[in-house]
């Protein structure tokens, strides 16, 4: 069992920045993949950006440019740097990490909201 402990959300005005943190209690050597989804109300959860153990990113077209994501085996953190924010990218974030065993876990979520 891995649990996911996010961290790093809040309210920022367009055009800010924020670093969302995503601990888990495994070292993340053993994790497979990791990754960002976020939801708004009324709408299905969007992947917004993943990281392979091997470092390979992907990023959803609507971020590229602005997110950056990463991960630091040694904490057992990945985290979602968020640059030049709009106010659609106002969101609960959800951390995402995928064992070798292909099992799947979720972060609690943590709220964004960019004021514009």
């Amino acid at each position: 069992q891995v649990q996911l402990a996010e961290s790093g959300g809040g309210l920022v005005q367009a055009g800010g920045s924020l670093r969302l943190s995503c601990a888990t209690t495994r070292r993340t050597f053993s994790i497979r993949d990791m990754g960002y989804y976020r939801q708004t109300p009324g709408k299905q959860r969007e992947l917004v950006a993943t990281i392979t153990s091997g470092g390979s990113t992907t990023y959803t077209d609507s971020v590229k440019g602005r997110f950056t994501i990463s991960r630091d085996n040694a904490k057992n953190t990945a985290y979602l740097q968020m640059n030049s924010l709009k106010s659609e990218d106002t969101a609960v974030y959800y951390c995402y990490a995928e064992d070798f065993l292909r099992r799947g876990y979720w972060g609690q979520g943590t709220q964004v909201t960019v004021s514009s």
